[in-house]
């Protein structure tokens, strides 16, 4: 439908105003949360990970869409958790210390629980012992960690690092995404996993919970 299309584009250019008064239209015309989510505000988020990635725009462009897509994401909400069955399983999810930046989290954190995983999300600037933490509270057996900076992503070797010494390592899978992040760094890091959006990493998960 034009209207997703239109929240999609309003989400690229960061218009928050325009992307509130589209997706509550969007739900008066009964379109579903999930899709509004998918079809509208991570496509244009994804076209901002696309430019990000070209070096075309910088952060805060990324910044700027980020709002946009919170601005949509808090309306639609309720919309996604309405309907939750008794949790799976627990995920463990946050972005790494130094870096203050969560949307693709968020939208992972929110298409888990919409089909039924319960998420312990740390949020930004974790240190890697809050990790190892709520790994041994929660007895989960999936970490997921996000970095939007070059500079930050190197702390997930930390983090993985510390999952080592604790020897928590064979009993957990790691996840890890955001902006700079690729499958050659994740098989570099040791981590079990890499997705390049929001929506392959829910995939990813429900994938290796199944194993």
């Amino acid at each position: 439908m034009n209207i997703l299309k239109d929240i999609a584009i309003n989400a690229e250019k960061g218009d928050s105003a325009t992307i509130k008064e589209l997706v509550k239209k969007a739900l008066s015309l009964n379109i579903r949360g999930e899709e509004i989510l998918q079809e509208g505000l991570i496509k244009g988020m994804n076209a901002i990970g696309i430019k990000f990635k070209k070096n075309e725009i910088f952060i805060p462009e990324v910044l700027i869409a980020t709002r946009a897509m919170k601005a949509g994401m808090e309306i639609i909400k309720p919309y996604l958790t309405q309907d939750r069955v008794k949790p799976q399983e627990k995920v463990v999810m946050g972005t790494g210390k130094g870096d203050l930046h969560d949307i693709g989290k968020k939208i992972v954190c929110m298409i888990l629980e919409r089909e039924g995983y319960e998420i312990v999300d740390l949020g930004i600037d974790v240190p890697k012992e809050k990790f190892i933490s709520a790994i041994k509270k929660e007895n989960s057996n999936i970490i997921g960690m996000s970095a939007l900076l070059t500079t930050t992503m190197i702390y997930m070797i930390e983090v993985i690092e510390e999952i080592e010494r604790a020897k928590l390592k064979q009993n957990v899978k790691i996840i890890i995404g955001g902006g700079p992040i690729t499958q050659s760094f994740a098989d570099e890091i040791g981590a079990d996993g890499y997705a390049p959006d929001a929506i392959s990493a829910a995939e990813l998960v429900k994938d290796m919970i199944r194993k």
